[in-house]
């Protein structure tokens, strides 16, 4: 018989509970182990790592119809609210009316993968696709000013273009006791909104006046060419009673011409800014219709984000339509 000493008895048990113990974690990695691929890095948790992803930053794109200090005045006020709630605005504009830069401008934004984008369509049937394609990828639109419907886009925020062309027939005929002849200037043709607003005021003004328009030009986007036609309108139709500025740019160059000219006939703007404000204290502008302009950024960054979080969000964002005279224009608020 052979016999072993206690002390290597105590070997051997001590490398059996350590064999059993490799065994057992073994059997463990292969029964609960993951693969490279599905593995999981463990960190230590931070402040980084609880933060409401619901809350990051997004990044909205704005784009308009041209520039004009009628859009910085909405760009303004969309940056504050937009720095309020940790957003990035990213704003384009071609210098003058433009639709391939309008969608030139889109197709970059669906390249950097903005959240969302607000859009004053040029021509909205010809902006369709490019509005579609950014909705399909996952990007939230919304409208303002001149409405693009049939693309998918969350909501539209502006006038009621219809009840605004109502309100400027109305002005007119009031101003002129329902008698008289005028001149109408707009701006971009292919805008939905313009032609509402022009359609409105023709309707109403056939029904309740007798007052006749001598001429309608529309300038496309340049200021050079309002303020051409509007010299030449006044050329050829010296005895006008009135003048209606239906968009921005004709305002801007009727208030030169006004000013040069030193006339002293009814001017009616639609649309408020700074300038147009100046110029009715000082006497170039009559009265003024107006879709509370000077809001619509807060509104559009406040849809954006609305939009992008899925919350509720209604069709239309309509702003009331509101007229003013030289009489109560100082009664207003700053903007």
């Amino acid at each position: 018989m052979i016999k072993i000493r206690d002390s290597n008895m105590k070997t051997i048990s001590i490398m059996t509970k350590f064999a059993v113990t490799i065994v057992f974690i073994c059997t463990f990695m292969l029964l609960f182990g993951c693969n490279k691929s599905d593995s999981i890095s463990v960190k230590p948790l931070t402040s980084e790592m609880v933060i409401d992803q619901t809350n990051r930053q997004y990044t909205f794109g704005i784009i308009y119809p041209m520039a004009h200090p009628f859009y910085e005045m909405i760009t303004q006020n969309a940056q504050k609210t937009a720095d309020s709630i940790g957003s990035k605005l990213i704003v384009k504009a071609p210098d003058e009316a433009n639709l391939e830069q309008q969608i030139r401008m889109m197709e970059t934004m669906i390249k950097q993968e903005v959240d969302a984008i607000a859009i004053a369509p040029i021509d909205a049937e010809a902006l369709e696709p490019t509005i579609t394609k950014a909705i399909s990828k996952g990007i939230s639109i919304i409208c303002f000013e001149s409405d693009c419907p049939n693309t998918g886009r969350s909501t539209y925020i502006g006038s009621d273009n219809e009840q605004a062309g109502i309100e400027l027939g109305r002005v007119i005929t009031e101003k002129l006791n329902g008698k008289g002849m005028i001149l109408v200037q707009i701006g971009m043709s292919s805008m939905s909104s313009v032609e509402q607003r022009l359609i409105a005021m023709t309707n109403y003004l056939e029904k309740h006046s007798d007052i006749q328009i001598l001429d309608v030009r529309a300038h496309e986007g340049s200021s050079e060419l309002a303020l051409t036609d509007l010299e030449e309108m006044i050329d050829n139709h010296p005895h006008f009673d009135a003048y209606i500025a239906m968009d921005p740019v004709s305002i801007s160059e009727a208030v030169l011409v006004w000013k040069a000219m030193g006339l002293n006939r009814h001017a009616i703007a639609f649309g408020m800014t700074h300038e147009v404000r100046e110029a009715m204290i000082n006497g170039q502008i009559t009265t003024i219709v107006y879709g509370y302009e000077q809001l619509w950024g807060d509104h559009i960054v406040q849809s954006l984000l609305k939009a992008v979080k899925n919350e509720q969000i209604n069709n239309f964002e309509i702003l009331d339509i509101s007229t003013v005279t030289k009489t109560e224009i100082e009664l207003l608020p700053e903007f």
